[in-house]
């Protein structure tokens, strides 16, 4: 008769993988839906853009991290 932990193969599966690596967290500006303009400047974008430019997401995520 075996020991429980030989019954049970799944545990020596997980511990067998590697750690995955801590995500990069999530900016703010990535939970923003599109919504024809930009979220900060209000400059008009299509639909799919949420931002005109590098620097209106900066600011806006600087903004964000300032007013938490």
């Amino acid at each position: 008769m075996g020991t429980i932990e030989e019954s049970f193969p799944e545990k020596d599966a997980e511990t067998a993988l590697p750690s995955a690596a801590p995500s990069a967290p999530v900016r703010p500006r990535q939970a923003l839906p599109p919504k024809g303009s930009c979220w900060y400047c209000e400059k008009p974008l299509d639909s799919v853009k949420r931002f005109c430019g590098k620097e209106c997401a900066d600011a806006f995520d600087e903004e964000a991290e300032y007013t938490r």
